[in-house]
């Protein structure tokens, strides 16, 4: 499985997102490429500590959650149209540039942890140790970048 920290993965990633443009069109979902890219920052911010997700999601989500953990790091691709929580869900305008930008610079932070130990809890997931952590950034990249065709 690929994985963020790997400097080739992410360099493929970067060079992924790089083949993106403003008119870069959607093969399935109703995020536009703006939307998407400011939707790739958030996980990314929760694994380095400048995002909190609201806890209170209820027993039967949070259940959900730790059910669905193991898929978030393995090999087998992401189904097509999945849910997301609240504070990723990313509905207003967002201009092209500057989200890609952040987003490259908020890759180039996260990969710099890959020798981290003490990561962040998260909210839904539970625990995750450094290589579920980017191999699950990793595989959250290729999903949306895959559904915008590069």
């Amino acid at each position: 499985m690929n994985s963020l920290f790997n400097s080739e993965n992410q360099a493929v990633i970067l060079n992924r997102i790089n083949n993106l443009n403003e008119n870069s069109q959607p093969k399935w979902g109703t995020m536009d490429v703006g939307q998407m890219l400011t939707h790739c920052q958030k996980p990314l911010e929760v694994a380095n500590g400048d995002l909190q997700l609201d806890t209170n999601i209820g027993f039967v989500k949070k259940l959900m959650f730790k059910l669905f953990k193991p898929v978030m790091y393995n090999d087998k691709p992401w189904q097509k149209n999945l849910g997301t929580v609240r504070e990723f869900k990313i509905t207003d305008t967002h201009e092209f540039n500057s989200e890609k930008d952040k987003l490259v610079q908020i890759i180039n932070v996260f990969s710099t942890k890959k020798d981290k130990q003490d990561w962040p809890v998260h909210p839904m997931f539970g625990t995750f140790n450094t290589e579920q952590w980017g191999k699950m950034q990793y595989k959250h990249l290729d999903h949306h970048l895959n559904q915008f065709g590069v």
